[in-house]
């Protein structure tokens, strides 16, 4: 029976359209639960929209119409989004679904059935942050340049809000959460977020509330309906709903929770390490293993924004760049939890340097060479040299470890440097063995070169297949490689290519880009 991973994204707010920075979070959880199903994992992979809380409401009242109306609008633009991207995910999850309604009031009910008292009804009064869906003390604020509004961390203005709801005992989980954090060292990553986590909760919590009366679109609390679920505690229960929660005997539920992994942006931790935690503990359930915090992705140096004008949507970097091009792109220039930069004329460079001169360009000259120097079919390999030895020992022995090493602790700008060393041993291995000349000279030594070569090519088409799943497919295709056979298991000798297995006529995987094709 294969090991089980179960992977989110964090669902997307339905107050806009799909940007870069959803496009990254979409391809990094994408390349982690290929990553894991290329390693023999049996993968979940659940991404989708959160589409509660007074925003949307907001905006649905700004622009006339119902606020489903809305959200079926903006939601299915995030479902196309992964469609666009080439996303594997096995489910996408709406928060005004059926389902979801069922589970969330069941994770309020399972509270006040394991901790009665941590729920609780009073009043609310103090700063709450619409665009953030976040109550902040007087602490955390900042005032604007016009000396008078009030800013949360995230630069959103607040407001003072006063109304009847009902409340969440966070308090009480100060010491269990500390308590958590210790014994789960790797909780939460990078290492920066949780120091910033472990400061905050050492602070002192103090109790959220946990509903909302002076508006309806919500999840409506269990017996009083005047009140609805905040959204947090709403959309956070999506991660269950997906498995079937309340029925935590059902078997998808006990077969994925809890969670490997939560990807979220680093603008939403509190929500994810602290709230979300002492809920589950509340309602006497299983805490996610990890949660990792990504940066987010400045354009041009500057952080996107509307009034900038700096916005970049999915589909107008794939315009542009290509699909599987995008993908690697944005898992090269990242590195692990930290901002990343999009500038044009280092995309252009990047992609051509790794993809078009390094990688496409060994297949496409390996493979022409193949095809045209061995009637069209993988050679019969000779004795091996020192060189072919290091070469083929590189590919089996030494990728995948150095690939899981990396991969597995969402390192994915390191684990393609890993790749890339195969690479660009593989080019220097064709410049110094020269196949080309040793047709006439040595026809024998050109069939072993070209064999090593062709096999290299094998495990690197395997390699890539989580970053750039069409481009790795497509050169698998070229060697003629049974989709059973792509995964690491065979990456090794024993299932190295067969003598005389008829290739197609060589394909470019990664056309080279001019500056005058990529929008600027």
């Amino acid at each position: 029976m294969k090991p089980s991973f179960y992977i989110t994204t964090a669902i997307s707010y339905v107050n806009g359209k799909p940007h870069l920075g959803h496009a990254y979070e979409q391809i990094l959880t994408d390349v982690m639960a290929r990553f894991k199903r290329l390693d023999g994992f049996d993968v979940m992979f659940l991404t989708g929209t959160d589409e509660h809380g007074q925003k949307v409401a907001k905006t649905a009242e700004a622009r006339g119409v119902e606020p489903k109306e809305l959200c079926d609008e903006i939601s299915q633009s995030f479902r196309d989004m992964t469609t666009q991207l080439n996303i594997s995910n096995d489910d996408f999850i709406r928060t005004t679904e059926g389902r979801h309604y069922d589970a969330s009031q069941a994770i309020w009910n399972a509270i006040k059935e394991h901790n009665p008292d941590d729920i609780y009804l009073g009043k609310y009064d103090g700063w709450y942050s619409v665009r953030d869906e976040g109550y902040f003390g007087e602490d955390e604020l900042t005032l604007a340049e016009d000396g008078k509004t009030k800013l949360a961390p995230s630069g959103a203005p607040v407001e003072w809000v006063e109304e009847p709801c009902y409340f969440f005992r966070l308090s009480a989980y100060t010491d269990k959460l500390l308590a958590y954090y210790e014994e789960h060292a790797d909780f939460i990553e990078p290492e920066s977020r949780r120091n910033e986590i472990k400061s905050f909760v050492k602070s002192g919590l103090q109790d959220i509330s946990i509903s909302r009366t002076t508006f309806k679109w919500g999840v409506p609390v269990p017996n009083d309906p005047d009140h609805v679920m905040y959204v947090w505690l709403d959309a956070l229960t999506n991660y269950i709903t997906a498995l079937g929660y309340p029925d935590i005997e059902g078997d998808k539920y006990k077969q994925f929770w809890p969670a490997d992994y939560h990807v979220i942006g680093k603008d939403i931790i509190r929500f994810h390490c602290i709230y979300w935690p002492a809920f589950l503990m509340a309602a006497n359930l299983t805490v996610p293993k990890k949660v990792f915090a990504h940066g987010f992705i400045n354009v041009e140096g500057q952080k996107m924004s509307k009034s900038v004008g700096n916005v970049i949507a999915p589909q107008d970097m794939i315009d542009a760049y290509g699909l599987d091009q995008t993908r690697y792109l944005l898992m090269r220039e990242v590195s692990h939890g930290n901002d990343g930069n999009f500038s044009h004329e280092h995309a252009l460079q990047r992609i051509n340097s790794d993809l078009a001169n390094g990688l496409g360009n060994l297949v496409q000259r390996t493979l022409s060479m193949i095809y045209k120097n061995c009637d069209g079919a993988i050679p019969q390999a000779g004795e091996l040299s020192d060189d072919d030895r290091a070469l083929l020992n590189h590919a089996y022995e030494k990728l995948v470890p150095a690939m899981r090493e990396e991969g597995n602790n969402v390192r994915f700008n390191r684990m393609l440097e890993t790749i890339w060393k195969l690479v660009m041993d593989a080019n220097a291995y064709v410049d110094s063995q020269a196949p080309w000349g040793l047709k006439k000279t040595d026809p024998e030594r050109m069939n072993t070169v070209l064999y090593v070569l062709a096999e290299t090519i094998r495990v690197l088409g395997i390699s890539v297949l989580s970053v750039t799943p069409e481009s790795g497919a497509k050169i698998l295709n070229q060697i003629k490689i049974a989709d059973d056979a792509r995964d690491f298991a065979h990456i090794n000798a024993e299932n190295a290519l067969k003598a005389g297995t008829a290739i197609d006529a060589p394909e470019g995987v990664f056309p080279r880009l001019e500056a005058v094709d990529a929008a600027e």
